[in-house]
């Protein structure tokens, strides 16, 4: 796979929510939670049964978001040549756990 899709991206509304920015993986969601370990500044996304993600390097103003948070919205993007041409394949919510 090419590790240029394997990034994420957080970003956080006025309302001090949460999302989860990342590429389209395979397979559908299914009581998908994200395992938060502010200690070592990562987080690991269990999409499913069978798909767990490991995100590092999580910036420390994102946890301060996230510790208020019950669950984040997690938004799949399509694989595109043109950025401009990226669409949301899946939206859905994950369960935040510390």
């Amino acid at each position: 796979m090419n590790e240029e899709y394997e990034s994420f991206d957080f970003v956080v509304n006025d309302e001090d929510e949460v999302m989860l920015l990342l590429y389209e993986r395979e397979g559908a969601p299914y009581e998908a939670f994200l395992e938060v370990d502010k200690d070592d500044n990562s987080a690991v996304l269990q999409r499913n049964e069978n798909d767990v993600i490991l995100l590092e390097e999580i910036p420390e103003d994102i946890f301060d978001s996230l510790e208020e948070a019950d669950t984040i919205l997690v938004c799949e993007l399509s694989r595109e040549a043109d950025e401009a041409d990226t669409k949301i394949m899946q939206a859905y919510e994950a369960e935040v756990r510390f």
